[in-house]
């Protein structure tokens, strides 16, 4: 079902006006819905390219869409877990492909390392139950090591991080889609990026997602901001650099992060979405990446042992990177939360979701949605850090209920 001429108009009013001031509200922003046909109900970009910058803000504009990452290597794992190739549950299977997950350590409250009391499977990496953290979420893993360790990197070596919790025992957001990202690697031959391209982007026909950008892409890149204290913004560098700036001949070192690597255009990012919508299915190309009960699979509930995980918090452990999140898409009546293969599943919410649709962000205030059950879905893109932008978050859910009331 199209949107009207003036639900359209009411939209790109929205997007104007959030983006009215470039070096106090949201500099630019991209916005694309989709449905399950792929057809885009409604794409619009708006502002700036940069707080600074006098180009304007173009759908072609290509972002860091960082742990909007995580669904892309999901449904790359899951086909591979299709074809007998990976086994979600088999720990000794992961241990095999990753050794270093056999040694891994515990690190307790008191700084000291402990044994694991299980093995890690790779369900547990895909619903983040496995135990691994990011330090810009928890202030424990931040200070263990007085070198620190830096996820964007672009360094496997970042990734030989402790546990910080016990496999099994909580749910708790960090590196664990990029060790699910190097088992499928290890398993495949191919790099994360070649898999990808080779089995989602090029069946879907998308030329602008990778986590190498072209040169065309890069001259296309929103300029990236940090939000201080005041409200103002100001420019800063991109945080994952090194498929920035890495030559040709130096890729193959630089780590494929299942976690956060890709760059994109939101258009070809929905599309992806729009297959999830159409069961597996583009209805665009006809290419069948994963089955319907596969992605039925995805979006089950993996951790009902836990239903109030989002309400756990997340600390503000680098304040330049995020705001200190009390609680993940809170819902009204706090009905117990879910979280699929990758993503978290909302219980309704206030813009008129169903109960059971697929969400997640980018820690650059990006946000994706996907409602299998009206057949909806879509992402607004922006380029600011700390994650959890106000005005960013009070843009996405005007928007997203504008949608929902509009299609009824």
């Amino acid at each position: 079902m199209p949107l009207s001429a003036e639900v359209k108009k009411s939209l790109q009013q929205t997007i104007d006006k959030a983006c009215a001031d470039p070096k106090s509200d949201i500099p630019g922003t991209s916005v694309v819905v989709v449905d399950r046909d792929g057809n885009e109900l409604f794409a619009y970009a708006g502002g700036k390219k940069g707080s600074s910058s006098s180009e304007p803000m173009t759908l072609d504009n290509i972002f860091w869409i960082a742990s909007c990452t995580k669904m892309i290597a999901g449904i790359a794992v899951m086909q591979l877990v299709e074809q007998g190739k990976l086994n979600l549950d088999d720990g000794d299977q992961l241990e095999k492909l990753c050794p270093e997950l056999k040694d891994v350590k515990v690190l307790q409250d008191d700084g000291k390392l402990v044994e694991k009391k299980r093995k890690i499977t790779l369900r547990m990496l895909l619903n983040h139950t496995a135990g691994f953290g990011y330090t810009f979420f928890n202030p424990k893993l931040r200070d263990f090591s007085i070198a620190g360790f830096d996820e964007f990197s672009g360094s496997f070596k970042d990734m030989l991080q402790p546990l910080i919790r016990q496999p099994g025992d909580g749910w708790e957001y960090g590196i664990n889609i990029d060790w699910a990202g190097i088992a499928l690697e290890r398993a495949t031959g191919l790099s994360l990026n070649d898999y990808i391209q080779k089995n989602i982007f090029e069946p879907l026909g998308l030329e602008n997602i990778s986590m190498f950008p072209n040169e065309s892409m890069k001259q296309r890149l929103a300029c990236m901001h940090s939000r201080r204290p005041d409200g103002s913004l100001n420019r800063r560098q991109h945080l994952l650099q090194k498929p920035l700036v890495v030559e040709a001949d130096e890729v193959k070192a630089v780590l494929n992060s299942g976690g956060a690597g890709c760059y994109g255009r939101p258009q070809d990012y929905c599309q992806v979405i729009a297959t999830l919508l159409n069961d597996g299915k583009s209805a665009r190309t006809g290419a069948q990446i994963l089955n319907k009960s596969t992605v039925d699979e995805m979006f089950r509930n993996q951790i009902p042992d836990f239903p109030n995980f989002g309400r756990q918090g997340i600390p503000d452990a680098r304040p330049d990177l995020t705001n200190p999140i009390p609680e993940i898409y809170p819902v009204p009546e706090n009905p117990p939360q879910g979280w699929g293969l990758t993503f978290m599943l909302t219980n309704g919410g206030i813009t008129g979701r169903s109960k059971g649709a697929g969400f997640w962000a980018g820690l650059a205030n990006c946000w994706w949605w996907c409602d299998r059950e009206k057949g909806v879905g879509g992402m607004i893109c922006t380029q600011i850090l700390p994650f959890g932008d106000a005005k960013v978050l009070g843009m996405w859910f005007d928007i997203e209920a504008q949608v929902y009331k509009a299609l009824g």
